[in-house]
């Protein structure tokens, strides 16, 4: 089985998201897309809400696609947050597949990443999807620091640039303004239920 790896805090997972991950489906020919939310982000800040609701806000928005699924390896107790550790667990736990990892730019071009070249070694495919902002100067930098014979595993995705990001949908919500139609349904729908990203403005409430 081809599968595509997505990982992220998904604080919360938005359209963007699912997109990219059909479009990265669809382009690679991959069998499933397996969201992992991650309990430890080494890169940018912690999640602001907790596992349990990220990951209930992930099952509604995938819920109507077959092809994707939730992933849970990164929030075990002992996850480090590493790619380079959480691959292993997943060949182990889905012997016989191979992986395709599914990245922004800005996560590649805007950290440094932690044994690059073993999590590229536990890969079929390292793909890329433009982002608002990212110059391709800066992956290559990163890209030029990989060994020659991986780099060829290493594609960007022929897709638009998605200026949505959680970041964003988080500061509207905490502005009082609707992110609906930003992300699915059932994730709007699970915020307001849950007053999430501390929603307090009624209209958002009703």
């Amino acid at each position: 089985m081809k599968l595509g790896i997505f990982g992220g805090t998904f604080d919360p997972i938005h359209n963007a998201h699912l997109f990219l991950a059909e479009s990265a489906r669809l382009m690679e020919n991959l069998d499933r897309i397996l969201f992992v939310p991650t309990k430890l982000q080494h890169y940018r800040n912690s999640a602001i809400e907790s596992a349990e609701h990220r990951c209930a806000m992930v099952l509604g928005a995938i819920e109507s696609n077959p092809a994707f699924a939730l992933e849970d390896s990164d929030l075990r107790p002992d996850a480090t947050g590493f790619t380079a550790d959480l691959l292993p667990r997943l060949h182990a736990k889905y012997p016989g597949s191979t992986f395709t990892f599914i990245i922004g730019a800005d996560s590649l071009a805007n950290s440094t990443w932690e044994r690059f070249p073993d999590v590229l070694e536990n890969l079929e495919r390292f793909v890329i999807a433009p982002r608002p902002g990212v110059r391709a100067e800066a992956l290559q930098r990163v890209i030029s620091a990989v060994p020659k014979h991986l780099r060829e595993r290493i594609a960007t995705l022929n897709m638009p640039e998605l200026p949505e990001s959680a970041t964003l949908i988080r500061t509207l919500l905490s502005q009082g303004r609707s992110v609906r139609y930003l992300v699915p349904e059932a994730v709007w729908q699970y915020i307001v239920a849950h007053r999430l990203y501390g929603i307090t403005a009624e209209p958002l409430l009703r």
